[in-house]
């Protein structure tokens, strides 16, 4: 399946981490997400799932570089996965309110139980209705620019006036290319840092 603007899909023939509902036989993993200062949490994974078997470098990239929100925010996890990115920030700001949405049910399942397990009651898996004074992704670019393009245009519409979206993308798989069309939508996109190969962008 392939995501559109509102998170649904389209079938493609093959199981991908972007299917609504994976198909392939459910094996799960244990990774260790590290936090800053020294900090590491226990995430479970399956497959079917992006990343199944470790932090995505990009993943560790965003966190590691990408400001945290402010106590008292709306924060959303775009594609968020397992929960690395939700599961992460709601750790190091647990005065924040942390939403995370995927188009992959297992995906979000897995969020929520790595809440539940980690005892992050700021954590909500689905949409908050509102305006999100935070946005924080590592979008999935290889659903196709097309895709990707409704994607970002749907979500950064639903940042408040002032919110900023953090975007992690490698500079092989469009980043810069993503930083020019971001910036001829109207949009105040820097770059804020840069590590692996790794953009992080900053969407206003």
């Amino acid at each position: 399946m392939i995501e559109t603007p509102g998170l649904g899909c389209v079938a493609v023939s093959a199981d991908h981490y972007f299917s609504a509902a994976p198909k392939s036989e459910v094996v799960t993993h244990n990774v260790t997400l590290k936090l800053p200062g020294g900090h590491t949490m226990k995430l479970e994974t399956a497959s079917g799932t992006f990343s199944a078997e470790q932090i995505d470098r990009g993943t560790q990239v965003l966190l590691d570089k990408s400001p945290l929100p402010t106590p008292g925010s709306r924060v959303l996890d775009l594609g968020c996965g397992y929960g690395p990115i939700a599961c992460g920030i709601a750790a190091q700001m647990p005065a924040a309110s942390v939403w995370a949405i995927d188009i992959n049910q297992r995906a979000l399942d897995l969020t929520a139980k790595n809440a539940r397990k980690l005892k992050l009651t700021n954590v909500t898996v689905g949409d908050s209705g509102e305006p999100f004074d935070f946005i924080y992704s590592n979008p999935p670019i290889r659903v196709g620019k097309t895709e990707l393009h409704d994607l970002l245009t749907t979500w950064l519409a639903r940042l408040a006036p002032n919110g900023i979206a953090y975007l992690v993308v490698h500079k092989h798989l469009g980043s810069d290319s993503l930083q020019k069309w971001l910036q001829e939508q109207g949009h105040k996109c820097d770059r804020i840092s840069s590590q692996h190969g790794y953009r992080v962008l900053a969407v206003a």
